[in-house]
């Protein structure tokens, strides 16, 4: 596993609850207290999925809901967290873009039962796609013109990261945080090689086409739509 998990709930107690929940079968918790701090995490971390109570502070959850489906355009699977009970609520909300739907009070079991799900849902279901590209979640494995590419796991980690959110810029900081699970030092040259050798790698099956751009002075990005620039340097 190691899956981020964004929790968004604001009562202290709960979201500590789910986090601790999360933690015992190797998940990643990411603990957010308002909708505005919830939507600021969501776009620095890019989680996995998010467990999302409705009544928050700031943002509402329908309206973070709506925020990350139209506006932000992500399919991250969204598990609604309520006490409200009433089947038309649980439709609304599905309609609006939720996955599934946990009412409070909960059991840990069916918490765990659920995300395990959804994430199959997306593992299985769905392959991400750029020009040429295709990368399958559920296999780890990544084609160009359908020729497999032999990636490393951080060299594959770091593809996932981009092709999730395609023309986001990354800092080597977010970089190394999110694959390595570290703290970045600016010397430390560990991001660009990694990027480099991706680089190389994608440039060999598809030469015409530029996947992954650098962003002078902040980072790297990569993009959907290329017209045949030449791959840019890292440094």
């Amino acid at each position: 596993m190691g899956e981020q998990i964004l929790i968004a709930e604001d009562d202290a107690d709960i979201n500590n609850l789910l986090a601790k929940i999360l933690r015992t079968e190797h998940f990643k918790p990411i603990q957010a207290f308002s909708g505005t701090e919830a939507k600021l995490l969501f776009m620095h971390n890019t989680p996995d999925l998010i467990l999302l109570d409705l009544m928050l502070p700031g943002l509402s959850g329908e309206e973070l809901l709506s925020e990350l489906r139209e506006n932000l355009s992500s399919d991250v699977p969204v598990i609604i967290l309520s006490a409200k009970i009433a089947l038309a609520d649980k439709v609304s909300l599905l309609k609006m873009g939720a996955d599934d739907y946990i009412t409070k009070p909960f059991e840990p079991e069916e918490v765990i039962a659920r995300i395990q799900a959804a994430l199959r849902r997306t593992a299985t279901s769905k392959k991400l796609s750029c020009l040429n590209l295709e990368l399958y979640p559920d296999s780890r494995k990544v084609t160009v013109h359908g020729i497999e590419l032999s990636l490393t796991a951080h060299e594959y980690d770091l593809l996932y990261l981009f092709i999730k959110n395609p023309e986001k810029v990354y800092s080597r900081e977010m970089l190394y945080d999110l694959v390595w699970h570290g703290g970045y030092y600016g010397e430390n040259n560990t991001v660009n090689v990694h990027v480099s050798n991706l680089r190389k790698k994608i440039k060999e099956a598809d030469p015409e086409n530029e996947y992954i751009r650098t962003v002078y002075g902040i980072g790297f990005k990569l993009v959907l739509h290329s017209n045949k620039t030449k791959f840019e340097a890292v440094i």
